[in-house]
Order: structure tokens, then sequence, then C-alpha cells
């Protein structure tokens, strides 16, 4: 081994080997694949001194760092490279709520900002999505140095900032807003609850000021979140491709603590898994107890338990159209289809909120949808909305509109233009919607008169649910990367369905579904309710099982 295992990576190995049934697969990958080689082939840098003095300021804030502490930090903050650069510049940590994060924040928070970080005005800047948050590590430590007349000698403390006074190092908390960020001199930025981050344009603007002191840094603790397709989302799925030894770690420190499957929840033992703190905090572990009981008489009810306790995202699987993983499946590439029939669905509830257009075209069981949404900038919902609406429409997916509505010669002016790629067998339609767009429609040549323009009705939907199921299940969709359409389908719930209304208590069950809304306005369905439409009548176009690439129009097969 070209550099032996320090103390604090020692200790947690052999926690490992002491109790494995405790550590989920992603500790062992990071163990096997990234830490032991890293320490067998490079020549690094231990500062275990240095280590020693960083922990041991634990005491000040009336903490005993446990092993993953140690070890994280350790490999963090003192293990560098050949050249002098730290060698895991980025630490991500991923565990279950209530594991102690803001502690391990505040220790690192203290720990660089002190005498014993040799770099001068290394500023460390905590960022999260609330004040409170932002501001909970700088509380902790302002709380911890009042009347300590010994750390008065090292730091000076306000309500608002921590100052190392040796090194002239600021510790400060920001809120999640970009504005006036441009102006950081950060040493470390520290995102604390990573999760609740629906774009990379904060994350951005906090990490621009890196760079301009030696050593730079990033730290991200997080629990699991519901924030779909967002930088968490990104970030693990970077981390899974280097645990599993696919891509070089780039000096990313993935540190996932979470269950292997879904199954494990009703194991007690596996909890340990999303929990590293757990053997030693008998009341965290009876507060899970409490609430798996909880979640367990209702998962429907209880979604959080599995996505902030246990690390896998849990968005109810008992009303939700499709489960998360199985709406992440659908970002496949989506072949050049022009000349190919396909049918155009449309979709809204008020034109002055959102209108959706879905292009649908099946091949064989494979379904292809290009989607497309238009959004009033003038609605109420707009400022709701949880969505990063403006880089979507940087990437084409939507289209604002500041305007008093959008206007239904805008869609239509969109569909012609389809039309000239694609060959549109019908349009399709709510019942209830059709009035609004008739004339538009008809000035593009869609009309009853002639022939290509379908409506739909609760029934219909009934009878596609199974086949949209299906589709989700064994992965049929092809969307391209549309993290819009994902977003509106991740917010789609199934109800049960009477003969004639929606049943809400299951009354008079006859076993079909309609689809309505998880959230009302801070997210959308109408793209997925375009596809909806659309696939109603999927079955009218041409039985086609492969795309004939020598030719501009696909080829028609028989089932």
């Amino acid at each position: 081994m070209s550099c032996n295992l320090p103390f604090f990576v020692q200790n947690y190995f052999k926690l490992m080997d002491d109790e494995p049934e405790h550590f989920c697969e992603d500790q062992f990958k990071l163990r096997e694949n990234i830490i032991i080689p890293a320490f067998e082939n490079e020549e690094l840098i231990v500062y275990e001194d240095r280590a020693i003095k960083y922990f041991g300021l634990s005491k000040y804030l009336g903490l005993k760092l446990f092993e993953w502490e140690e070890f994280v930090l350790g490999l963090h903050l003192c293990v560098y490279r050949e050249d002098g650069l730290p060698r895991w510049n980025t630490l991500f940590v991923l565990l279950g709520r209530g594991n102690g994060k803001d502690g391990c924040i505040s220790v690192e928070s203290m720990a660089l900002a002190s005498h014993y970080n040799p770099i001068p005005r290394y500023n460390v800047d905590i960022c999260a999505n609330n004040e409170d948050q932002a501001m909970r590590p700088v509380k902790d430590l302002y709380d911890a140095f009042k009347g300590n007349a010994k750390l008065k000698r090292f730091f000076k403390t306000t309500k608002e900032t921590i100052t190392g006074i040796a090194r002239n190092s600021v510790i400060t908390g920001h809120t999640n807003n970009a504005k006036g960020k441009d102006g950081l001199r950060s040493g470390v930025v520290i995102f604390n609850e990573y999760h609740a981050y629906e774009n990379m344009a904060n994350v951005n603007v906090f990490t621009t000021g890196l760079g301009k002191v030696d050593d730079p840094r990033r730290s991200i603790f997080t629990t699991n979140g519901d924030v779909v397709d967002g930088p968490l989302d990104t970030l693990i799925k970077d981390s899974e491709e280097i645990l599993d030894g696919l891509v070089d770690d780039g000096g990313l420190l993935p540190f996932i603590c979470r269950l292997d499957s879904k199954e494990e929840v009703h194991k007690e033992v596996n909890w340990y898994k999303a929990n590293p703190s757990l053997k030693y905090r008998p009341t965290l572990l009876q507060e899970i107890r409490n609430e798996y009981i909880d979640w367990k008489k209702n998962p429907a009810a209880l979604p959080a338990f599995m996505t902030k306790r246990m690390g896998v995202r849990e968005t109810s699987s008992l009303i939700t159209v499709a489960k998360w993983e199985d709406i992440a499946n659908t970002n496949k590439p989506i072949p050049k289809l022009n000349g190919c029939e396909c049918i155009v669905g449309i979709d809204y509830a008020k034109t002055n909120d959102w209108v959706a257009v879905d292009t649908h075209f099946k091949i064989g069981d494979e379904r292809y949808d290009i989607n497309h949404a238009w959004i009033c900038r003038q609605s109420d919902d707009y400022p709701r909305l949880k969505a990063p609406i403006e880089d979507w429409q940087r990437d084409e997916h939507l289209t604002i509109v500041d305007e008093h509505e959008i206007s239904p010669q805008l869609v239509c002016n969109y569909i012609k233009e389809i039309n000239r790629q694609y060959r549109i067998k019908y349009i399709v339609m709510d019942n209830f919607r059709f009035t609004l767009f008739a004339s538009y429609l008809e000035d593009i040549h869609f009309s009853f008169a002639n022939g290509n323009i379908k409506l739909i009705r609760p029934s219909d939907i009934m009878k596609i649910y199974p086949i949209i199921n299906r589709c989700f299940l064994n992965g049929n969709f092809h969307w391209g990367d549309n993290p819009c359409l994902r977003w509106a389908t991740n917010n789609v719930k199934l109800v049960k369905a009477k003969k004639s209304t929606i049943a809400l208590d299951g009354e008079n069950d006859t076993g079909n579904y309609l689809f309505g809304k998880i959230e009302r306005h801070t997210r959308k369905t109408d793209p997925f309710m375009a596809l909806v439409a659309a696939m109603c009548f999927e079955n009218l176009l041409p039985n086609v099982t492969a795309i004939n690439t020598k030719r501009k129009y696909i080829s028609v097969g028989v089932y």
C-alpha cells in the first residue's frame, strides 16, 4: 500500500467488519472501489495530527464525533494529493434524518475557520433553502462560544457570523437566493439539505467564488427529498457511476447511507444502513420505530418515512400513476421520425395557465412522445411553481407566454409546423375544451368535416390506463430528456372511478381509474394529460413494426 490507512479510516473499516449488516452496498463500494485503491495506488499525504486537532474541536460544541463523521471529515479535510491539493475536494453525504449532519457541518466549519487550518481568509459559506437551515450551524457555534473565555481568544462572534481571529476566516449562513452572491470569496461552500434545490442556478452562483482561495472545497449534506430531476438526482446518479467503478471519482467522495431496497424496511437491523448514528442514539431509534408503525398502517399518508428516514424516495405508490424509477426510465432517445404517422393530443385547464401538446408515435410496443408546453407568466400559479421553468424554456421543452392568456393561434402554429415534419392522423382533445380551439384548428385543416378530429371522454381514459401502466412497467415510453414531462407525470395520481363519476372513497368500485393532481398549484399535469389524450386513439395508427431508415416513411407489418 502506497500510504498507510489513517486512523479515521481504519476505525470506520473496523466498524464495517464488526457489523457488516449495518452498512449498505454503497458503503462497501466506497471502501473497495474508491478508498482502498486510492491509498494503494496513489502518493497521498495525510495530516493525521491536524485531523486530531480538528476532531477535538467538537468538545466545545458538546459533541463527540461518531466514526462516520471522523471518516468523512478526515478524508475531506486532511488527505492531499502529491501535488498538495485536497484528494477529495467535494464531499457528498446522503443519510437519514436525525443523524447529526448539522453537528458535522458545525465541526467542519469551526475547523476550517480555526487557526489549525494553515490557509488565511478561508471563508466558510453555509448555503440552504431557508434561513433556519442556513443559520443553524452558525447559531450552534454562537451558543457554544457564548460565555467561553478560552474560545473568545480564537473566535469573534455575532449572531450572523463567526470569525476565526488568527486566519481572519468568516463563517456565514446564506439562504437560497442567488442575488448578491457573486462577490463571495469562499474557501469552502457547504450545502445543507441539498435536496431542496430545484435547479443549478443557485448552486452555481454560490460556487463561483471558489478558487480565489487555496484548497477550495464543496461539502454537501442532505437527506433524500421529493424534487425530481433536480441537482440531487444528478449528483446521486454521478455518485452511483463512481461507486460502481464506471468512472473516476474526480475528487468526489460519495458517502451514501440508504436501504439497498424498499423491502428491507421491514427488518429493524436494516435501518442502520440509512442511519449511521443509530447505535448511539436510542431516542432516534425509538422515534423511527414509532414512525414505522404509523407508516405501515398507511404508507400513502407518510411517504416521508421512506424518503427522509430510509433514503429511498417514496411518492406513495398507492396513488401515483407510476413509480419515479419508471418515470425516470422514459429518458430514452427518440429516433428520427420524419414522415411517420402520429396522433397529436392537446390538454389545458385554462388558457391563462398551461397548454400542452403531445405528438405520439407507436412502433411495435414502443411509444415515442415529443411534448411541448406553454405557460402563461401572468397565471396566478406561476410564482408558486416548484420547477426550473426558465431552464426548460431555454432547452425548448416549453414556452413562457407573457400575455394575459396563451392564444390558441400560438398552439395551432406549432401543430402546423409538426404536420410539415410528420403526418398527423388525428388531433385529440377533451370534449369540453374543443370549442375554444375549433376555429383555429379548422384554419389548419383539422375539423370534423375532414374526419381528423377526435374528442375524448372519461371512459376513454379508463380504457387506456392499463396500456399506460404497462408501458411504464415494461419501459416502452421514449420521451427523450424531457424533465418538464417527467415533472408533470410525477404529479399525477390515480383516482378510482364509478360508472359515471369519480369516486374518492372506493364506493361502487369498478376497477377503473381516472387521473388527478397530487399538488394542485405548485405542480401541473397538463403535459402528461396531453400524452394521455393522444394515447386514447393510438389504436387508429397503422400497425408498424420498425422504422425503415432507407425510406422517408415507416414500414408496416402485421401483428
